[in-house]
Formats: C-alpha cells, structure tokens, sequence
C-alpha cells in the first residue's frame, strides 16, 4: 500500500499498475462513493499499452479526510502535487462525475500536464430532478447515516438494465459500498459541493483531444447536457444506449474499449450513440 502525503499533512492513498516498464500514465480519478477498486480490472486490461495511476481523494477510500476544508481548489492542488511526486506527465486523465469534473478543472488549469481527457458522467443544464436528488443526499445522510444514504443513491446511479441484471446481488452491492466510505467523509464532500464553481463556468476550448461519453439513461446528466461540454471543449461525445451514470461498471467491455482507441490514438469515428 502507498501513501502520499501532502503538503498539509493529509494522506493520500494510491496505487500504480503497469509501472514496470515506461508506458503513457493513465490517471483515474473516483467518482463520489466510489474508490480505487473501482478501477482496477479496466486499469489491468490496460496494462499492454498504458500504466495506470489510482487513487483516492481526500476523504475517499483509504485517503484521510484531512484538516482543510473541502473544495474543488483542495483536489486539484492534491492531484498536481502527487502527479509531480511521481514525476509524472504529460497523463491522460480518465474520470467519472466528480472524478471528471476534477478531471476537466485540472486539464483548464494546466493543460500541460495533460495529454488526454476523458470525462465521463457531466453536464450542464442538469434536470430540475437531478439537482433536487443531489441536494436531497446530505439530508438523507444527516437523518438515515451511510446505509440510508447509499440506498437512495442506488436507483439513480445505476440504469434499469443493470439493475435488472443485479438485482439479486443489490444487497451486496450495498454493502460493499458502505463499507468503503465514511459517514463523516462523505457529509464533508457533499457540503464541498454546494461551494463548486459551475460546470458551464469552467467550459472553454481545451488544447487537448476530449472524449465526453453519458449513459442514456442517466437521471442525473442529460444527453443535451453532456453534448454540450463536447461541442465547448472541442471534443467528442458518445452516447452509451440503456446505461446510467456509473458506465464503467455498466458497460465494462464498451467503456474498455472506446477509452483504449481514444486514449492510444487509434479512434475509429464510432456512432454518436453506441
């Protein structure tokens, strides 16, 4: 296990694959409730032609949550000072909703140091009811603690298809959820949030190639949404028929595949909607 520790003293967790021989770096960076097992088995399946960077944020996983508050400014300082422990860079950045909210603010910040953005699971112009399901978690949290607050989150994360698919093993997949995360983490992170700076505020034209991908049946992110930081980023956008928010877990195969030809360079043109 590898920790990194910054400048304020917090430990961050993370874990390198591939290392062993020089490969481009691909950074992934976790979505809320999610950590570095989240991307284990698509980092392995990488391994022939990139090594792979996990890790988890403050607060995430097996990372402290620190003294500092919360903020967008917080994760990215985070991810720019354990990316030049490692000396790393130029990196692809892979990531999923505040993984590639994180992701995006970072390429804007210091194009440099990135090579490739993929973000998957953003938007603007959020549905009335995905703002009111976001707003509704920290309440749910406060009253019900970490279990409640997962089984809420459950249907809105996950399309119908996978939960059709899973839905025996829904119990488990619960479970495993909560016993990753920590109450008192997870309540700083939602707070941080109502202090993020808008997606649309950070939208420009990036100097780098971009690879926006939502699910179609998403509740929290629409397709228009998602389509729309593409355009503004000088990017692409692909849409993932009958999956939800979490599309690396959904469509494991698919996601594999599109991040590997966008990320080596070998982008075939794939339909808009897959």
């Amino acid at each position: 296990m590898a920790y990194f520790r910054t400048q304020d003293g917090c430990s961050l967790y993370f874990e390198t694959i591939g290392f062993e021989r020089v490969r481009p770096v691909v950074v992934f960076l976790n979505g809320t409730l999610q950590t570095t097992m989240y991307w284990k088995v698509i980092a392995e399946s990488l391994k022939p032609e990139f090594r792979s960077l996990l890790y988890d944020a403050r607060g995430q996983g097996e990372s402290e949550l620190g003294e500092l508050p919360l903020s967008l400014e917080l994760h990215l300082e985070d991810l720019y000072a354990l990316i030049r422990h490692l000396e790393l860079g130029p990196v692809c950045l892979v990531g999923l909703s505040h993984g590639a909210l994180l992701a995006y603010a970072m390429t804007r910040q210091t194009p440099q140091l990135v090579s490739r953005l993929v973000v998957c699971s953003i938007g603007v112009r959020a549905p009335i009811r995905a703002r009111l399901i976001v707003r509704s978690w920290s309440k749910i949290i406060e009253s019900g603690g970490i279990e409640t607050l997962v089984g809420a989150v459950l249907p809105h994360v996950f399309g119908e298809d996978y939960l059709f698919r899973n839905s025996r093993i829904l119990d488990r997949i619960s479970k495993t959820i909560v016993r990753r995360n920590r109450t008192s983490s997870l309540t700083a992170h939602l707070s941080a949030l109502e202090g993020y700076p808008s997606l649309r505020s950070m939208l420009k034209k990036l100097d780098v190639p971009v690879l926006v991908m939502s699910g179609s049946d998403d509740p929290l992110v629409s397709t228009d949404g998602a389509a729309e930081v593409a355009e503004n980023s000088g990017g692409r956008h692909l849409v993932v028929k009958g999956t939800g928010h979490s599309i690396p877990a959904e469509s494991p195969e698919l996601f594999l595949k599109a991040i590997a030809q966008f990320l080596s360079g070998r982008w075939i043109d794939m339909p808009e909607a897959i």
